[in-house]
């Protein structure tokens, strides 16, 4: 069994924005795979199905991004899951727009969502698609308040096939491994 996480903050507020971009990749392969996103428990909207023959259940914690470990974990003790089998699909500002980057273990790199499944979890060893949101475009810029803003009509045209990449690369990760994906995915 698999457990696919998408990391984001609940409520309208934030839909669209660049913290969001995990949760949009679970809505695309919610849509693609007949998964319905539906079911609140342990502390997220849930889903389960079927990806390539596996077991699968589609996540997106509502605890707010800060807190995204308390609800990573309960899932995992719930579902029995090792943490091989949790993919967790989040924003990375060190990325350019567009840009994925998978991983099969690794630091937070400030991420505040990483942090608290590092903790959550004691361990960083758990598969990742990062997705690049960039940086603001001036060293002054609040960096909440960019990962909170949404993307220019320009960046959106990149994210929408982006996230539809980071979406390809979990049935990859599911049938043939971590480094597969890399190999496939990385940098695209």
């Amino acid at each position: 069994m698999y457990l696919i996480v998408g990391l984001g903050n609940p409520g309208s507020k934030y839909a669209g924005t660049r913290h969001n971009v995990g949760f949009e990749v679970i809505d695309y392969l919610a849509a693609l795979y007949n998964i319905a996103v539906t079911k609140v428990k342990h502390k997220a909207l849930i889903g389960e199905g079927m990806i390539q023959g596996k077991k699968v259940v589609l996540a997106k914690p509502q605890t707010y991004m800060n807190l995204s470990g308390e609800s990573i974990r309960e899932m995992k003790e719930w579902y029995k899951i090792n943490n091989d089998n949790i993919i967790v699909i989040y924003d990375d500002i060190s990325l350019e727009p567009g840009k994925l980057r998978i991983r099969a273990k690794g630091s937070a790199g400030g991420h505040n969502g990483i942090k608290s499944i590092i903790y959550q979890l004691n361990s960083d060893v758990f598969p990742r698609i990062k997705i690049g949101v960039g940086q603001p475009s001036h060293p002054d810029y609040d960096l909440a308040d960019f990962v909170l803003g949404r993307f220019s009509e320009k960046e959106q045209e990149i994210m929408i096939n982006s996230l539809k990449k980071a979406a390809d690369a979990v049935p990859v990760i599911i049938q043939a491994g971590v480094n597969e994906a890399m190999n496939r995915f990385n940098g695209g």
